[in-house]
């Protein structure tokens, strides 16, 4: 089992596609104006929603949150520092960094709401990162 779907919830849809489009590079799966924006991460999907329209669904159970969430994504232990100057260039500030005492380095950044956005390593958590194909 994985994670099939994550979801953030962002007051400004269009910084957070330009954050998480142009920045950080995710393919966008749709957008809906003022209501979300989807991306594909890896064998999943960044679902990012703007909680004053999907607090009041109908089809769907009604769904939101205030304030910052957190997602993570799974990067290359060799890539950290990469992810670090791709992100300073853009004008991101790190928040922080963090090296686990069981392997690995995080580092971590916000989006333009207020999310925590981690790049990790899979060993973070024990996991054995995948070779290159």
């Amino acid at each position: 089992m994985q994670v099939l779907e994550t979801c953030l919830y962002v007051d400004d849809l269009e910084a957070a596609l330009r954050f998480y489009r142009d920045i950080v590079g995710l393919p966008l799966i749709t957008h809906v104006p003022e209501r979300h924006v989807f991306f594909r991460a890896g064998a999943g999907v960044l679902l990012v929603f703007d909680p004053a329209a999907t607090a009041h669904e109908h089809v769907l159970p009604p769904h939101g949150a205030h304030g910052p969430g957190h997602v993570a994504f799974a990067v290359p232990a060799a890539q950290i520092d990469g992810w670090k100057t791709r992100l300073q260039s853009a004008g991101i500030a790190i928040a922080a960094e963090h090296t686990w005492p069981q392997g690995g380095r995080s580092i971590y950044v916000h989006d333009p709401a207020g999310n925590v956005v981690e790049f990790a390593p899979p060993a973070i958590w024990g996991i054995q990162e995948e070779e290159p194909a």
